[in-house]
């Protein structure tokens, strides 16, 4: 980007033609003839050098005052900054991940594979967030600290399973605490907890109103969503005679306590009967807590008159070389 930050002095430039005019006129007034009867001889002789280049000192001369006069205008090459500041989210996935979460009310498989899926998506949805995930079902683990490194809470996110018999069960208070500790230490303006459960609270040391009170008391805010269609949903299960074979099972969402835990920290509940609520929910979530970004853009100059001060110097010294050497006039 370039500009001149005083481009009125180039309507200066006008006399550079102006003087190119004058000094012909001058050049035809001063100029003397001499009459002779045979001019053959004088055109056998040519010119010199100093007669080819003696209009040279006035052309460095205008060179010289047109350096001088963009140097004047000050011409700058400008660079765009931008300087940004961000203030992120720390976002907590905890997913539950019991046996019940196999039930295939949910396309295109199950509530696990809907809820990987549209978790991914909304992860791949965030920047200058760092998201954690926290997995739970008869006890709970991190399955990724907060990062800002999507890629590896995409991979271990994808590598989710469902809880094999020796920690099944729905412990929501222990999910809701430990991502609480995860978060607890965060010095971002919004900490958020998005849970997702598809049962009732039926292990676990802590039960969930009370770990949302510790999370109410930190300011972390904690979004609760309820998977499951309403009534009975297809259970696969396996026979080892018979092989797999899907029966019904009452879907059962304490959704009272996930209202509760929702209201405590000022979050909200949302109720997800299939895929497309779901991302929708999630969607949703994503628009209540943007993270806030500024830019403030400037542009930075650079100044290239002396540059052209510099050249134009340098023209006119040596002019003044010129003159007192090559064409120097005897008086």
């Amino acid at each position: 980007m370039y500009r001149f930050a005083n481009p009125e002095y180039l309507y200066l430039l006008v006399l550079i033609p102006l003087l190119g005019y004058w000094y012909w006129i001058r050049q035809k007034k001063v100029s003397g003839r001499i009459r002779f009867s045979d001019v053959n001889i004088v055109k056998q002789v040519g010119q010199t050098m100093k007669q080819r280049f003696r209009h040279s000192l006035f052309l460095l001369r205008l060179l010289f005052i047109a350096l001088v006069i963009v140097a004047f205008a000050r011409p700058q090459s400008g660079s765009k900054m931008r300087e940004t500041s961000t203030e992120g989210v720390d976002i907590i996935l905890a997913l539950d991940v019991s046996s019940s979460m196999l039930a295939e009310d949910f396309k295109p498989k199950n509530r696990l594979v809907a809820a990987k899926q549209v978790a991914e998506e909304f992860i791949q949805g965030r920047q200058n967030d760092r998201l954690g995930m926290v997995i739970f079902a008869g006890e709970s683990f991190t399955q990724c600290p907060l990062t800002l490194d999507y890629g590896v809470l995409l991979t271990l996110l994808r590598e989710i399973n469902v809880a094999d018999q020796e920690w099944d069960g729905t412990a929501i208070g222990m999910g809701i605490i430990n991502a609480v500790n995860r978060l607890r230490d965060s010095k971002a303006k919004s900490k958020v907890i998005i849970l997702l459960t598809d049962g009732v609270n039926n292990r676990g040391e802590i039960d969930p109103v009370t770990a949302s009170n510790i999370a109410a008391a930190l300011n972390i805010k904690i979004y609760t969503i309820g998977a499951g269609s309403r009534g009975t949903a297809l259970y696969p299960v396996d026979d080892p005679i018979l092989g797999r074979r899907f029966v019904p099972m009452q879907v059962e969402i304490d959704e009272e306590v996930l209202q509760k835990i929702a209201v405590n920290t000022d979050g909200r509940y949302f109720r997800a009967t299939n895929t497309e609520k779901l991302a929708e929910i999630y969607q949703e979530i994503g628009e209540l807590e943007k993270t806030k970004i500024e830019v403030k853009e400037f542009t930075r100059y650079d100044e290239f008159f002396g540059y052209f001060l510099g050249a134009g110097l340098l023209l006119f010294l040596l002019e003044i070389f010129l003159t007192q050497t090559v064409f120097r006039k005897l008086p």
